[in-house]
């Protein structure tokens, strides 16, 4: 049982290299996205 559970992961590839276009995206989103805290309850909302 013990055999099945250690294998060997495989190698991470740490080259990632996103598109310009996904940078900006995300950061748009990230500048747009607004986090309401009220009581215990937390709301996202987007503002455009």
């Amino acid at each position: 049982m013990a055999n099945i559970y250690f294998n060997a992961s495989p190698k991470k590839n740490n080259d990632l290299k996103p598109k310009d276009e996904t940078i900006s995206f995300l950061l748009n989103y990230s500048k747009a996205l607004s986090v309401i805290h009220y009581n215990k309850l937390k709301f996202e909302a987007l503002q455009n």
